[in-house]
């Protein structure tokens, strides 16, 4: 095989990898932007190393990647950038290729936005265990030679983000009968649209909170920590003026979607996502609602609904 066939040759081993790894970046650093930036970076690791030497090129792909995305969660801008109270998850829609694998509970719950907000809390290596371990099935030998750690040490980290991460589940993190969740979104949005603030009171949880970054432009991301202050945004937020309509560009569509497993609203104009809205429900109540609508955040999602069919949206002219 000449120069150039070889080239080809390994150029499509790891195209054949390129989702699974993109997969990983993105549950490592909760950014698709990101994620494809590290991804890219791996690919020219891979150009200019001797592949001769590789033996088993998806295990050196994913020690690199892995790597890649240590490196940038170890950097002194990332502990800048996402500080606790300053970031959120990048959203993408139900279906992107990063948000798989998908086929265990664990699997689904690793990219939910609830578990990668609370990844923020774990340090670099129980992040990459946890990611490895949870979504990726890999044993602690294979996770310890991809870390350069012990099987003791990799144990230890999973244990401990384990701990953290089971805060999640009872925040409502775990999977809702799809028709029940979109009930309760109409009915929310229902109750946010027309004031109906007790309404909006009655489908919270008693311990319910809002995160957003206020429309994109705050510098640090607004909490709000009562079913009370978080009925009162809400229902601030989804009244429409003229001054919002301005700020959007136009007259947007709300429409019901899916985003990394949860379900969620959409604000599109065109076809540009300017917002989003996500919610975790647990037991028929909303317990979190996690509003986004920096640019920066939407610009995979907005690509994404662009090859999207839609539904009709739930209200066609906000």
């Amino acid at each position: 095989m000449d120069s150039t066939a070889t080239d080809r040759f390994d150029t499509g081993r790891f195209e054949a990898s390129r989702n699974r790894l993109a997969s990983l970046a993105y549950r490592l650093l909760g950014s698709a932007a990101d994620a494809e930036d590290a991804v890219q970076d791996a690919f020219l690791h891979w150009q200019a190393v001797d592949r001769q030497r590789i033996k088993v090129p998806e295990a050196w792909l994913t020690k690199v990647v892995t790597n890649l995305c240590l490196d940038r969660l170890r950097s002194a801008q990332a502990r800048r950038e996402r500080t606790v109270g300053a970031w959120l998850p990048e959203p993408l829609l139900a279906g992107d290729p990063m948000l798989g694998p998908a086929d265990t509970v664990e699997q689904r719950e690793s990219v939910s936005l609830a578990v990668l907000t609370l990844m923020e809390r774990l340090s670099p290596l129980e992040r990459a265990v946890y990611v490895l371990r949870e979504a990726f099935s890999y044993s602690h030998a294979e996770i310890a030679e991809i870390l350069d750690i012990t099987e003791s040490a990799s144990q230890q980290h999973l244990h401990r983000a384990r701990r953290h991460i089971a805060a999640a589940r009872r925040r409502g993190s775990g999977e809702v009968d799809p028709a029940s969740a979109r009930r309760i979104v109409e009915e929310f949005l229902a109750a946010a649209s027309s004031g109906r603030t007790e309404r909006l009171v009655a489908l919270l949880t008693d311990d319910a909170t809002a995160i957003t970054d206020g429309a994109g432009l705050a510098e640090t991301l607004l909490r709000y920590d009562t079913p009370q202050r978080v009925a009162a945004v809400v229902r601030a937020g989804f009244k429409p003026t003229p001054a919002k309509r301005r700020l959007a560009g136009g007259t947007p569509a709300i429409h019901y979607a899916l985003v990394n497993g949860a379900p969620a609203i959409l604000f599109v104009l065109g076809d540009q996502v300017l917002g989003a809205v996500a919610f975790d429900i647990t037991n028929g109540q909303i317990a979190t609602v996690r509003g986004i609508a920096a640019p920066t955040r939407l610009a995979r999602l907005s690509e994404a609904w662009r090859q999207h069919e839609p539904d009709p949206p739930l209200i066609s002219q906000w």
